[in-house]
C-alpha cells in the first residue's frame, strides 16, 4: 500500500489546529511558533505531492478510494489533477506567509491590558481577550478543509468539505476583526461597539449567503446522486464516456444551476458577490488574504472540476448567460475600486473584478482561456497576498484604513511603499509579472471565440490602472502628513513575508512555464469533456 500522500498533506494542519489550540493559554507564543512549524511541514509535503504528479501522465494522480458510508455509495476518493495539484500547492504556499503576517493580530491590545490592570470607568465592562491559540487553530483547520476539497473526487466528500470550511472562516472574521478603523467618527467615540458590530454584520452576511448556496448544492447533489446511482466523479465520467449513462436535458440543467450558483457565491461573481468587501474589510489582512487568495478559488477551481465534468452540455448552454455575468463582475468590480475610500475593501472589488476575468476565461471553452483562468487563480493568489499583506503592515502603523489618512509614504518608508508599489503593479497585471501571462491567456482565448466580450473586457485593465495608481499617488508620494512622520519601516518578520511574494512574482512573470506545464494537460481534459476545440482562425491568404 502506498503511502496516502494526499489525505497526510490535508492531515497535517488538521492534527497542527488541535495542536495548537491545545498550547496552554499562558504560552502564545509558543502556539505561533508551533502553528508556523505545522503550516511548513504542510508545504513540504504539498512540494513531494508536486514534485511527484507527472503532466503527461494520467489524469487524476496519487489516487486514494476508500469505503465511507457503504450504504449512500459515500467514498472517500481523493486525486489531484494539474488544477488541482496547483491549488493545493499555492494554499500550502500562502499559509506560513499569513501565519508569519497575522503573528501579533491575535495578541491583547495594549490599551485593553492596561484598562484591565489599571481599573477605570469601564473597569466592570468584560474584556474579551484574543484567544491566540484559536486565531492560528483556525486558520490551519481552514487551510486543513480546504486543501482537502481541491483533492475530493467525490462529490458528497466536496460537499461536506465545501460547507464546513465556511464554520472557521466565521470564527475568524467575527471573532478576530481588524482593529483599524475606516471611519473618523468610529475611532472617536463608541469605536469598540462600532467595530465589533460591523465585524458580526460582516461574518453573518458571509456566512449566510455562503450557506444559501450551499443550501441550493445540497438538493443538486441529492438530485445528482438520484439519476446517477453515486457520488464519484471518476465513475460518472467513465459512464459518460462509454455510453452507459446519460441525462435528460432539463435534468441536467437544472442540476448544472444548483452546483454553479453554490461556486458563483463562493468565487464571488456579481450580483453574489456583496459579502465580500464586507468580509474582508473587517477581517484582519492576513484573513482577508485567506479568504479571497485561498478559500475563494474553491469556488472557480469547482466550475472547472465538477460544472464542465459532470455537466457539460448544460455548461454549454449557460456560458452566454455565465460570460455576460463574468463581464460585469469585470467592469463593475473595477469601477467601485475606483471609487473607495478604504485601501481594504479597494483591493477587495479589485478582487471581484479579477474573479470576473477567472469565470470569462473558464467559460470561454478555449485551451488559452481556460489555462490563462487557471493561471490567474495562483498567480491572483500571490498577487492580492503580496498587497493586501504589505497594506495590513501599513495599516497598523497608522491605525486607518482611509485612504485620505496617508500621504508622502515613501519618504519615511521608502521599503515599504516600494513592496506596496510592486504589489499593485501585479494587481494592474504589467508585464513582466506574473499576473500579467494570465490575463493576457484569458483574454486571446476571449478574443478568438467572443471578439465583442474581449474587447469589452479590456476595459477592466484600464480601470486597474486607474484605482491601484490613484491609490499609491495618495498615500505615498505628496508632502508627508504629521501622522506618518514617524512611521517604521518594513522589519525583519515583515520582509520575511514580502520578499518571497515579490519573488515569486517576478519569476513566473518572466518563467511562467513549470506551471503551464503542469496545468495545460488538466484543460485539455476539461476541453474534451465539453467535446470544445479551439476556434481555427480566420486569415485570408494574400494574393
Amino acid at each position: 500500500m502506498s503511502f496516502p500522500l494526499l489525505t497526510a498533506t490535508a492531515a497535517i494542519p488538521a492534527i497542527g489546529a488541535i495542536a495548537t489550540a491545545a498550547v496552554p493559554a499562558a504560552r502564545r507564543t509558543f502556539a505561533k511558533w508551533l502553528a508556523l512549524l505545522f503550516s511548513l511541514a504542510t508545504l513540504v509535503l504539498a512540494g513531494i505531492a508536486l514534485a511527484r504528479f507527472e503532466p503527461g501522465g494520467s489524469r487524476f494522480q496519487l489516487t486514494e478510494s476508500h469505503a465511507w458510508i457503504k450504504d449512500f455509495g459515500v467514498r472517500y476518493e481523493l486525486g489531484v489533477d494539474g488544477i488541482g495539484v496547483a491549488l493545493m500547492a499555492l494554499t500550502a504556499l500562502l499559509m506560513p506567509f499569513i501565519i508569519l503576517a497575522a503573528w501579533h493580530d491575535a495578541d491583547p491590545s495594549p490599551s485593553s491590558q492596561l484598562r484591565s490592570s489599571r481599573g477605570g470607568p469601564n473597569e466592570n465592562k468584560p474584556y474579551r481577550w484574543r484567544p491566540t491559540q484559536g486565531f492560528f487553530a483556525l486558520m490551519l483547520m481552514t487551510e486543513a478543509m480546504v486543501i482537502l476539497s481541491f483533492e475530493a473526487t467525490d462529490v458528497f466528500l466536496f460537499y461536506i468539505l465545501f460547507e464546513a470550511m465556511l464554520i472557521p472562516m466565521y470564527f475568524l472574521i467575527g471573532g478576530f476583526g481588524d482593529r483599524a478603523t475606516s471611519s473618523g467618527a468610529a475611532a472617536a467615540a463608541g469605536g469598540d461597539e462600532n467595530a465589533a458590530s460591523q465585524r458580526s454584520y460582516a461574518a453573518v452576511k458571509f456566512l449566510l449567503y455562503n450557506l444559501v448556496g450551499g443550501l441550493i448544492m445540497l438538493a443538486a447533489v441529492i438530485g445528482l446522486y438520484t439519476v446517477a446511482g453515486t457520488f464519484s466523479l471518476s465513475e460518472i465520467a467513465e459512464a459518460r464516456a462509454n455510453g452507459t449513462f446519460s441525462m435528460a436535458t432539463s435534468t441536467e440543467r437544472w442540476l448544472f444551476l444548483g452546483f454553479f450558483f453554490a461556486f458563483a457565491v463562493k468565487a464571488p461573481l456579481w450580483p453574489l458577490h456583496t459579502w465580500l468587501p464586507n468580509a474582508m474589510g473587517e477581517a484582519t489582512s492576513p484573513v482577508a488574504v485567506l479568504i479571497t487568495a485561498v478559500v475563494d478559488k474553491v469556488g472557480t477551481f469547482a466550475m472547472l472540476r465538477f460544472c464542465l465534468q459532470l455537466f457539460p452540455e448544460a455548461s454549454k448552454w449557460a456560458t452566454p448567460v455565465i460570460l455576460v455575468l463574468a463581464l460585469i463582475s469585470i467592469v463593475y468590480g473595477a469601477l467601485l475600486a475606483v471609487g473607495q475610500r478604504d485601501i481594504k475593501r479597494l483591493i477587495a472589488y479589485a478582487s471581484i473584478s479579477h474573479f470576473g476575468f477567472i469565470v470569462l476565461g473558464i467559460f470561454a471553452m478555449t485551451s488559452q482561456g481556460q489555462s490563462g483562468a487557471t493561471l490567474y487563480m495562483v498567480n491572483h493568489g500571490i498577487s492580492t497576498a503580496a498587497l493586501m499583506l504589505v497594506a495590513g503592515f501599513l495599516i497598523s502603523r497608522r491605525g486607518s484604513r482611509l485612504i485620505a489618512d496617508y500621504g508622502g509614504v515613501q519618504k519615511v518608508a521608502p521599503i515599504l511603499a516600494g513592496t506596496f508599489l510592486i504589489g499593485g503593479l501585479a494587481t494592474l497585471s504589467l508585464p513582466g509579472l506574473a499576473p500579467f501571462v494570465s490575463e493576457f491567456l484569458v483574454l486571446v482565448g476571449v478574443f478568438s471565440a467572443y471578439p465583442v466580450i474581449g474587447i469589452i473586457a479590456t476595459t477592466g485593465i484600464v480601470l486597474a490602472a486607474i484605482y491601484v495608481l490613484v491609490l499609491y499617488q495618495r498615500t505615498m508620494t505628496g508632502p508627508v502628513k504629521a501622522e506618518v512622520q514617524g512611521m517604521a519601516d518594513l522589519k525583519v518578520r515583515e520582509l520575511v513575508v514580502v520578499v518571497p511574494l515579490i519573488a515569486l512574482l517576478i519569476f513566473l512573470g518572466v518563467y511562467p512555464k513549470p506551471l503551464t506545464e503542469i496545468v495545460n494537460p488538466a484543460v485539455q481534459h476539461t476541453l474534451s469533456d465539453v467535446q470544445k476545440k479551439d476556434p481555427q482562425p480566420q486569415v485570408e491568404a494574400v494574393k
